[in-house]
């Protein structure tokens, strides 16, 4: 259920939304017992991408339990059997109380399995242990990829953990690339925050994108997705760093994951050095000379060309214009400035105009 338009000022008496720089606070006054559940971001950008949501609880429970999933990531081949685990801090009571929720790329969660029930246990199967309980879906298929949260009612309440990433059989296809999205350099500055994406085109399915500053592991970014007509997904996968963190010259990667074979996909940056700066500043005269010399040739032979043969005509039609240059190797850098927080009056996220060039690898 909606609540919440952040766009609009209607019932701010009620909740409001307070934004600081990339982040976005959702304030709700006088909460009472009713507002308590699990509350959910979500961005507007062609389709809904949302975040792992946050519980409130309005009020006392009366139990200290809290659910965490110690697998953030797994792989598992199509017709496979995969088991995702929830712990718990509290005994379980049999894990009656436990349901799981699925939530796939752009979609929002649903719940797919109720521990307190026997139904279609063929397919999935609650297995627990005093402080744990293991969901087991059998001859798993591409289409139960995605995200998979344990939660534990309690009287009118959910508590839900972390979440595990299920990724079965290959995300891999033919029109499968990687590119690394990285801001203009700006100069001498120093402050503000830089925004770097790594962009993953033609996948068919979720895959698990990590990011380094200089071999050091980064927390996930936040991933938005596109779904194309034949049904394949592109992925983009980003994180703002400190603008004095990019520019002190570390290798930013992103590594990209696209099945259980253990191989993946690196790519990786960093801010340009001052010292390519002051080289390319130092052949800027030599080839600004050749340029000049190249443009007085090219007149030259154009006005020869056109006295001899259209001497007796006012002007000439112009020959058809050159097709476009091919694409580079995507294997390059674009550097383009990201804006992932531009909006138009109506609270919809604006797309940047495609600006930028590549640099190669």
């Amino acid at each position: 259920m909606l609540i919440k338009r952040c766009s609009d000022n209607q019932n701010v008496n009620k909740i409001a939304c307070i934004s600081e720089g990339h982040n976005l606070t959702l304030e709700i006054y006088n909460a009472q017992r009713s507002d308590s559940g699990v509350y959910y971001c979500t961005n507007s950008y062609i389709i809904l991408t949302f975040g792992n949501g946050s519980t409130l609880i309005v009020g006392v429970l009366g139990v200290q339990l809290f659910l965490y999933q110690t697998q953030r990531i797994q792989f598992v081949e199509v017709s496979d059997t995969a088991k995702i685990l929830c712990s718990s801090t509290e005994n379980l009571e049999g894990g009656s109380s436990i349901l799981w929720y699925l939530r796939r790329e752009g979609e929002t969660p649903t719940c797919i399995k109720s521990c307190l029930d026997d139904q279609n246990v063929s397919k999935f199967a609650c297995k627990h242990e005093t402080h744990s309980s293991t969901l087991e879906i059998s001859n798993v298929q591409k289409t139960e990829s995605g995200i998979y949260y344990c939660a534990y009612r309690y009287s009118s309440y959910l508590l839900f953990g972390n979440g595990s990433m299920l990724i079965v059989g290959d995300s891999f296809t033919n029109t499968s690339w990687v590119m690394l999205l990285v801001p203009f350099p700006h100069g001498s500055q120093v402050t503000g925050t830089a925004n770097l994406a790594c962009v993953i085109h033609g996948v068919s399915s979720p895959v698990h994108v990590s990011w380094s500053v200089s071999g050091e592991l980064q927390e996930q970014g936040l991933t938005r997705s596109l779904k194309a007509k034949d049904g394949s997904l592109t992925l983009i996968n980003h994180i703002s760093v400190p603008m004095d963190t990019w520019t002190s010259g570390k290798n930013f990667t992103c590594e990209v994951k696209f099945n259980s074979s253990g191989k993946s996909v690196k790519k990786s940056t960093r801010y340009p050095a001052a010292t390519s700066t002051a080289h390319a500043s130092s052949c800027l005269p030599s080839i600004v000379s050749l340029a000049v010399l190249s443009a007085l040739m090219l007149l030259m032979v154009s006005l020869s060309l056109i006295w001899t043969l259209c001497p007796s005509r006012l002007g000439f039609q112009p020959r058809s214009s050159a097709p476009p240059a091919s694409q580079e190797n995507q294997g390059g850098i674009l550097y383009a400035h990201l804006d992932f927080d531009s909006r138009n009056r109506d609270g919809r996220t604006m797309q940047p105009s495609a600006r930028g060039k590549h640099v190669k690898s």
